[in-house]
């Protein structure tokens, strides 16, 4: 589960009491920190909270001079982990600083409204926010959905949307150079079960915990069930001889999503990839479970089913694009670790990343740093 998820409904029932409340936004670093830009925590009035600023050294600090720092109006404060930082320590474990926007719900109110909208939407969201001056907490905000706020910010939030960056810089808002936090917030991940035995509840169980939309689908309407898989956001029992012609009535995932085929039944899991082969935009990640042996056959039978020439040219470009088998190699046995190899392999491709060990990746090996203040 995300930071926003857990800020969410405590967020809605503030909003709904008309409780103030604070949001802590964590938007530069120097050195090592556990949280990186764009980590939020909401802190109501009871000390109750809900997310996360660094691994736990800074968050009781933070909540505790929260609301009298933003009495009159949002702030922007440092912490340091430092060891021997004299100046405000609050703890050696990660050995940075951290600069925390702190704001009330006059300000903080667009942003949680324009969070959740992106969140449940499965949209990408880019933020401008001013750090400083008369009108520091004023943002604009960039997305599939709208283009709200600061007038002066649209072209920040537009720029960091396009170049899915988290930057700061000084930009000139009436002539004054004035910091500039712009935020981008990537979709949701979605994850697409095909196939709903008793192996497809690992996969939807860590998925889940990562904060991940998951559909679960499957043509046997007795394992296809929303007892069995209460935690999906979406159970789908497919008529399979129907697809791939009926597939758009019964399921459409985002071009950012990620599907794995694992049914243990050809004649499912052929139709099943037909109508993933014939999506106009194609999928983050498509993995098959089993031997790449038995993906060949089954994508050979896609392509019939697609009424495809040149089947086995075809099945070639198909499986230099397929993560099949799909997974990484974890020494996987059981469901568990099977599940786990899966994710992490997808995990990887959404994101881009090496894959490689930290101690070998160098940004972790040295010092993170951000702008300077």
């Amino acid at each position: 589960m995300t930071d926003l998820e857990r800020i969410l409904p405590l967020w809605r029932e503030l909003e709904a009491a008309g409780a103030d409340y604070v949001l802590a936004t964590v938007v530069a670093v120097e050195g090592s920190s556990y949280r990186k830009p764009g980590a939020r925590m909401l802190i109501a009035q009871d000390g109750r909270r809900a997310g996360t600023v660094s691994g736990g050294c800074l968050e009781a600090e933070v909540a505790q001079r929260a609301w009298w720092l933003t009495s009159s109006g949002p702030v922007v404060e440092r912490y340091s982990t430092l060891a021997d930082d004299g100046d405000m320590p609050y703890g050696s474990g990660c050995g940075g600083v951290v600069y925390i926007l702190l704001e009330r719900r006059q300000t903080a109110r667009p942003l949680l409204v324009a969070l959740e909208a992106a969140f449940h939407a499965r949209t990408s969201l880019a933020i401008a926010t001013i750090l400083e001056g008369e009108d520091i907490g004023r943002r604009a905000f960039a997305g599939a959905t709208a283009e709200l706020g600061h007038s002066d910010l649209h072209d920040l939030a537009r720029l960091a949307l396009e170049k899915r960056k988290i930057a700061e810089s000084a930009v000139p808002l009436d002539g004054v150079p004035t910091r500039v936090w712009t935020d981008y917030r990537p979709a949701r991940p979605g994850l697409w079960i095909f196939g709903a035995g008793d192996d497809a509840k690992p996969l939807l169980s860590i998925a889940r915990e990562l904060g991940w939309f998951v559909a679960v689908a499957d043509g046997r309407v007795h394992l296809a069930t929303r007892e069995r898989f209460a935690a999906a956001d979406e159970v789908h029992a497919l008529p399979i001889t129907a697809l791939p012609a009926a597939a758009p009535q019964h399921f459409q995932p985002h071009p950012t999503d990620a599907a794995i085929v694992m049914s243990h039944s050809f004649e499912q899991d052929s139709h099943i990839l037909a109508s993933l082969l014939a999506l106009d935009l194609p999928l983050a990640y498509l993995g098959v479970l089993g031997p790449q042996r038995r993906t060949r056959d089954l994508l050979a039978e896609a392509a019939r089913l697609l009424d495809l020439s040149k089947v086995e040219e075809r099945v070639d470009i198909w499986l230099q694009h397929l993560h099949a088998p799909t997974g990484l190699d974890l020494g996987s046995e059981t469901p568990a670790t099977v599940a786990l190899s899966i994710l992490a392999e997808v995990q990887q491709a959404l994101t881009a990343a090496t894959a490689l060990p930290l101690r070998q990746v160098r940004c972790y090996t040295g010092s993170l740093t951000t702008a300077k203040h």
